[in-house]
């Protein structure tokens, strides 16, 4: 956190020469002077402050177009009249997203997007299999399925805009980053509810 008005204003004080002279002046015409500067490097101190925070893609506000032009957004899967949060979720997403074709990848990419799913990856049905494992052959070893609530429901935040709506739904930034990411030669199936 930066220093106050105050803070600077007795910095700069305590820098002048001593004496009754430097002291009567710090009463009128030059403690205006010093009290005007001490509120504007106050004010550059907390702005400051603003960019640092505006370095974390999960807390950017006033440079998130900056961040989303440098970053290739909106692109595709991700719409224009998202929410801050979301868009600031998207960003946080294509930020840490290094890749990968591991389950727990594709787990925390939805995670990202704000969606809590779980996969389900199909073998050969064969004499060891159970009655209740679906009848696969061999071209389901490349299909796998995404089970995610009916509907994820996003609601506004203190820190949504007033503009913004008081709930988002849908699950079709879902689909489209899972099948965007996925590997080529796999089939995705999306299943919804229970």
């Amino acid at each position: 956190m930066g220093m106050t008005a105050d803070q600077y204003f007795s910095q700069q004080v305590a820098l002048l020469p001593r004496g009754i002279l430097w002291d009567s002046l710090v009463e009128h015409e030059l403690g205006e002077l010093l009290r005007a500067q001490a509120k504007e490097y106050a004010r550059i101190d907390a702005r400051t402050d603003d960019l640092l925070k505006e370095a974390d893609p999960r807390k950017t506000y006033e440079m998130l177009i900056d961040w989303e032009t440098d970053f290739g957004l909106p692109e595709k899967c991700t719409d224009e009249a998202l929410t801050l949060e979301q868009r600031n979720k998207v960003l946080h997403a294509k930020v840490t997203n290094l890749g990968g074709q591991s389950r727990q990848f594709f787990i925390d990419l939805a995670k990202g997007l704000g969606y809590d799913i779980t996969i389900t990856e199909f073998s050969i049905f064969n004499f060891e299999s159970s009655f209740e494992d679906p009848m696969t052959d061999e071209n389901w070893l490349f299909v796998w399925r995404v089970n995610a609530p009916e509907e994820t429901i996003n609601y506004m935040t203190v820190e949504s805009g007033l503009d913004e709506p008081y709930a988002t739904w849908g699950n079709e930034r879902l689909e489209c980053s899972i099948n965007r990411l996925k590997p080529d030669h796999t089939t995705v199936l999306f299943a919804y509810g229970e």
